[in-house]
């Protein structure tokens, strides 16, 4: 039964920074395609940064050059390093994790139907 675990969120000021952290329990090959999303209340889940099983990476444009998200050397974890957060940054986030798929687009890479299993979430709330 594969499980998906997040860690890491808490509470920031403006400018600061925070690091979540996933673990994928479960599966049997390493190198899926793994992502963040992040669910702000009364807003659409969003996709934050993915990765695919060629270890290509893609972010949405609000955190590029703030966001970077890196597989461990485990291959079955997730990590997300957020740096300049700001408070529009504040939501749910989440990990996900879907099949094996090399050449992802951005569309793809950052929507949620390419991935099947998902965390409960964790918390990142950054105030002003």
């Amino acid at each position: 039964q594969v499980r998906v675990v997040e860690s890491g969120g808490g509470s920031v000021q403006t400018g600061g920074s925070l690091r979540l952290s996933c673990v994928v329990s479960g599966s049997e090959q390493p190198n899926y395609a793994m992502a963040w999303f992040r669910q702000a209340p009364g807003k659409e889940r969003e996709g934050v940064a993915g990765i695919d099983s060629g270890d290509i990476i893609h972010y949405t444009d609000s955190v590029k050059g703030r966001f970077t998200v890196s597989r461990g050397n485990a291959k079955n974890t997730l990590s997300l390093q957020m740096s300049s957060l700001k408070p529009d940054d504040t939501a749910m986030y989440y990990c996900a994790r879907g099949s094996l798929r090399w050449g992802m687009t951005d569309i793809q890479a950052l929507g949620p139907d390419a991935y099947t299993f998902w965390g409960q979430g964790t918390q990142v709330t950054v105030s002003s």
